[in-house]
This record gives structure tokens, C-alpha cells and sequence, in this order.
């Protein structure tokens, strides 16, 4: 299959890394045992798009995701058009492999009794931490952050009269989220009992018993063990929780475009997919409804 000098031009013409390389090795030698099982082809010329179609449906038959067989194909892909560059063969059987095509799954998302059982009947702790941790919940369901935005909010970035937080996203940019009174209430008594409780008065908004600015695994935990009171869903972490935000709002009437921007989403495509939650909602409604449903 002329595989080790094409895994020679990845490490030393292309200079991709041991880990890629051996990805690579290992999808064409994946490849090249099933061939020559199934079909005792070992021969570069001998290998045809038919072949290939039947090794993906034999990928996909022993429980191969579609992103996992698209890995695969782009393995081949690129050791096929290596062939061709340098004369092994004319074509590459992969001019008429389509990648599989991915099954979109729907965001998980904890329902609005839910979400209000835990914010408003739930027994968080008394003390300084419960408080943090309740608003935490709360801030991410009121606001749609992500774990990373809230990680980094300042309180210079929270704008009480005008009922706003500055959000830097991704690739930096910046984003105006607006609040209300409930969470501007519960903001203000936060900060005051963080001047208390912190040893040391850090500029970001959520921190530690000591005063630290929060980090990721931290976060997720907290979030877990909340949702873990109120939903048996097997994700809890914060992104969940913003799909809970996106999708409430949508189910309350808001226009998609205003959740894209409240998301931070560059492409309105990636916030359609909330869409799909609130019509699979509207139509067990319907069938809950409609007499000839």
C-alpha cells in the first residue's frame, strides 16, 4: 500500500505530530486487513469506491459512530491524493466517497419546573458558599453563559443601572447580556457577603472560600451535584443548563435571532437546533391536545 513512506512524508514533509501519524497508520492498516479479508485486494489499483462503501458499512454494522468513519475517510482521503501526487495511481477511488452524514443530536436540557424547584424550593447552605453556589445556578440559567464566561466575569463587567453584563466569548468577543431585578437583587447581596467572607478581594465576581477565582472542574462539580436534585438526565453540567436558557426562551416566544445573540453563536444555524427542542415539545402538546391526534 506504499503506507510507510506516505506515514514518512506526514512526520517529515507535512511535520505532523507522533499521536496524528499514528492515527493514520492505524486507519489504513484497519483498512488494508479488511480489504485483503473480504476481498483479497492488497494491490493500490485494485482498491475502488465499491470497496470503500462496503468497508463503511461494515464500520457503521460494529457500532463506529459517523464521526469516527469521517476520521477514517479523511485518512484515506489524504493517503489516496498522496498516490496520485506521486504516480502510484491516476485517480483516487475517494473522488465519489461522500463523509457519513452525522444523526444531530437534540441538547440535553433540564424543563423549567425543574430549574424552578431547584432555584426557589431547594436547601442550599447558609453560609458563603451556598450562596455562591446558588447563584452560580442562577446565573447561568438567568444569562446563558458559558462555564468559560463566568470562570472570567469581572464585577467591573456587571452594569447595575443599566441591568447588564459585558461577556468576553469566544475569539474574544464581546457580547452585552441584560439581567433582571431578581438576579440584580441576589448580584448585590453576593458581592456584599464576598467582601466578608474572602480573605483576599479579587476583581473576578465568582471565587473560592479563599478568595480565588474559580476554575473549571470546580464549577462543573457544583453544577452536577445541584441538577443531580432535581433531574435523572445523565448530563449535568453548565452547558446543559444553557441549553435550559436557549430553550426556555424559545419556548416563551423569543425571536430566534435575539437567543443568538444572547448566546454569543456566530452562525444562526447552531441556534436552530433549539428549534427542534421547542417543535419536539409542541408536538407531544399537540398530540396531548388535539382529539384526532
Amino acid at each position: 500500500m506504499l503506507k510507510d513512506s506516505f506515514l514518512t512524508y506526514l512526520t517529515y514533509e507535512r511535520c505532523y505530530s507522533r499521536h496524528t501519524v499514528i492515527s493514520y497508520r492505524n486507519d489504513l492498516e484497519q483498512f488494508g486487513d479488511y480489504v485483503e479479508k473480504e476481498f483479497g485486494v492488497s494491490d493500490n489499483s485494485e482498491f475502488s469506491s465499491q470497496i470503500i462503501r462496503q468497508w463503511i458499512i461494515h464500520l457503521m454494522d460494529n457500532g463506529y459512530t459517523p464521526a469516527s468513519v469521517n476520521r477514517k475517510l479523511s485518512s484515506l482521503r489524504s493517503f489516496f491524493t498522496y498516490l496520485v501526487k506521486e504516480g502510484s495511481i491516476q485517480t483516487s477511488p475517494m473522488s465519489k466517497i461522500e463523509s457519513v452524514k452525522a444523526v444531530k443530536r437534540l441538547p440535553s436540557f433540564v424543563k423549567e419546573p425543574e430549574m424552578d424547584r431547584l432555584l426557589d424550593e431547594a436547601s442550599f447552605p447558609s453560609d458563603f458558599r451556598g450562596m455562591r453556589d446558588k447563584l452560580i445556578i442562577s446565573f447561568f440559567y438567568e444569562t446563558g453563559v458559558r462555564s468559560s464566561e463566568l470562570i472570567g466575569l469581572k464585577e467591573s463587567d456587571i452594569d447595575f443601572n443599566k441591568m447588564q453584563i459585558k461577556v468576553d466569548g469566544k475569539r474574544n468577543k464581546q457580547r452585552l447580556i441584560p439581567f433582571g431585578h431578581h438576579l440584580r437583587s441576589f448580584l448585590l447581596n453576593y458581592i456584599e457577603a464576598k467582601k466578608v467572607a474572602s480573605p483576599v478581594q479579587s476583581e473576578y465576581l465568582f471565587v473560592t472560600e479563599k478568595g480565588e477565582r474559580l476554575y473549571p472542574m470546580l464549577v462543573y462539580k457544583i453544577v452536577k451535584n445541584q441538577l443531580s436534585l432535581v433531574t435523572s438526565l445523565s448530563k449535568r453540567s453548565p452547558h446543559v443548563i444553557r441549553h435550559s436558557f436557549a430553550t426556555a426562551l424559545l419556548n416563551h416566544g423569543a425571536a430566534i435571532n435575539s437567543v443568538k445573540e444572547l448566546l454569543g453563536h456566530e452562525s444562526l444555524s447552531t441556534t436552530q437546533i433549539y428549534t427542534h427542542v421547542s417543535f419536539e415539545k409542541m408536538k407531544k402538546e399537540y398530540k396531548q391536545a388535539h382529539p384526532r391526534a
